[in-house]
């Protein structure tokens, strides 16, 4: 499935540690999406998944959440593009 990352970012502070949003489409899906990534060291990435500009049907957004589930590349080309969009790079 063709992906377009359309923004990232990626904070990182003491408390929350690090912090990405990735606001991306995927080819055939009617809506954008936004997902955010959330890691006390960088190691360990655990995500919450949303519509991204504008909300679309529940089922539609399931089916990305499964799609993240089932395929690492797609969950790994999103969190590296927040990675990517820290200046630093320290992550």
């Amino acid at each position: 499935m063709k992906l377009k990352v359309i923004e990232a970012s990626m904070t990182h502070n003491q408390e929350s540690g690090f912090v990405g949003r990735v606001l991306f489409q995927l080819a055939g899906q009617p809506t954008d999406y936004e997902i955010t990534f959330y890691s006390q060291k960088g190691k360990d990435w655990g995500y919450s998944l949303s519509f991204g500009k504008e909300s679309g049907k529940e089922e539609d957004i399931v089916a990305i959440e499964d799609m993240l589930e089932q395929d690492d590349d797609l969950f790994d080309s999103l969190l590296h593009a927040a990675k990517s969009s820290q200046a630093d790079g320290s992550v």
